[in-house]
């Protein structure tokens, strides 16, 4: 299977490269300091057309997994925030996309992927972090639709999205049959959206606790069959984690970027700090970790464009997320050290990587629930 880059995608890493550097890297860490929702940079996010790129042409877009991931390396290399307001869109949008009917397809896709509309995705709960199949919010049958209860933590882009897919178990079961994913309105009466958590990193895009009072759902908003949503909810999980292996590789290449510049800038005992040996190692290792980080989110990606879904494409992906925010915390860390002291201060940017980097080895799924997931396919799931 190849991953070579061809011309409309080198395209789409030129445009991309260019705007970052351009328009993004000045904003970066006023976003980071005041922990204040972009709005610039979604209104620049969708002046660029770029909510679009990863999803079928009938919506605008190429189609291209790979693509999308360039796209968000390339933002994530000087703004983990900005990069991070593409992948809010697109979970959710994947997961209609998947598990809609075509009524819901036509009435929501088209303006997420203009960027008119906004939405989230939530399935996190204090008590069920990773583990979907443990929710525990209950949706109950009524006429004609359902009344969810219960609630949620860590839903990010809540505060400003449209809608929002939360996952609820239906019936007494207590099996991943019983989940559903619900498209609730953020007006909706009953639902309440919490306070912004205060965020070690990720701070421009807020998460925060969400809480559902007998919240009224129509049949029409459930999404995919009554015990289908699980399913959806991995798969949609599957298809992104490229994209969460790309913000990796672009917060390391920029870690690096940072490096460089530091220390070709920077003099010690009559020498330029990029001539002593040790840190010219240093700066090898972090570049071989973070192309091996490129190339296998790459390629997840690439398995993602050919179709190939289900148990084939889960290790895989949760190789490229896994190994890519973890070469994304080792080079960021590598990075503070050749900054010294300047690297613990908050008047350098470097600090930003670190504390994203470390977000990153949490959010979407931590590398420990990666690692089952690869050990699984390698030797088959663990006895109870």
């Amino acid at each position: 299977m190849t991953y070579a880059l061809n011309e409309d995608q080198r395209q789409v890493q030129d445009l991309v490269r260019r705007v970052a550097r351009e328009r993004v890297a000045p904003r970066a860490d006023a976003i980071d300091r005041t922990a204040e929702y972009p709005q610039d940079m979604y209104d620049l996010l969708r002046e660029l057309g770029l909510f679009t790129l990863p999803f079928p042409p009938a919506y605008g877009g190429n189609g291209s997994m790979l693509s999308a991931c360039i796209a968000i390396e390339e933002l994530g290399r000087v703004c983990y925030n900005t990069a991070y307001l593409l992948l809010v869109q697109w979970t959710p949008f994947g997961a209609i996309l998947a598990g809609g009917t075509e009524e819901q397809k036509k009435r929501f896709l088209p303006g997420l992927a203009s960027g008119a509309l906004r939405a989230a995705i939530s399935t996190t709960e204090p008590q069920s972090g990773s583990d979907i199949a443990g929710i525990r919010t209950r949706a109950r049958k009524v006429d004609g639709g359902y009344r969810l209860r219960g609630a949620k933590i860590w839903c990010t882009n809540a505060p400003v999205s449209d809608i929002i897919l939360v996952g609820a178990r239906t019936g007494e079961e207590r099996s991943a049959r019983a989940i559903n994913l619900f498209i609730v309105p953020r007006g909706a009466k009953g639902f309440e959206i919490g306070r912004k958590e205060e965020k070690m990193g990720a701070r421009g895009v807020p998460s925060c606790p969400l809480f559902l009072d007998e919240v009224f759902v129509p049949e029409t908003d459930r999404l995919g069959p009554e015990g289908g949503g699980f399913k959806i909810v991995m798969e949609a999980f599957n298809q992104s984690r490229p994209l969460i292996g790309a913000r990796g590789v672009g917060l390391a290449q920029g870690a690096i970027d940072h490096s460089v510049d530091f220390i070709k800038n920077r003099h010690l005992f009559g020498q330029t700090v990029s001539d002593f040996q040790g840190v010219r190692w240093m700066i090898a290792d972090m570049a071989m970790q973070t192309e091996a980080a490129r190339n296998l989110v790459y390629r997840a990606a690439a398995m993602v464009d050919a179709g190939v879904t289900g148990t084939e494409l889960a290790p895989i992906v949760a190789m490229a997320k896994c190994f890519a925010s973890d070469t994304a915390m080792t080079v960021a860390t590598d990075a503070v050290q050749l900054f010294g002291a300047s690297g613990i201060s908050a008047d350098y940017p470097i600090n930003r990587y670190f504390r994203d980097a470390k977000v990153l080895q949490i959010v979407e799924g931590t590398n420990q629930i990666q690692r089952n997931i690869i050990a699984n396919a390698v030797l088959g799931r663990a006895s109870r």
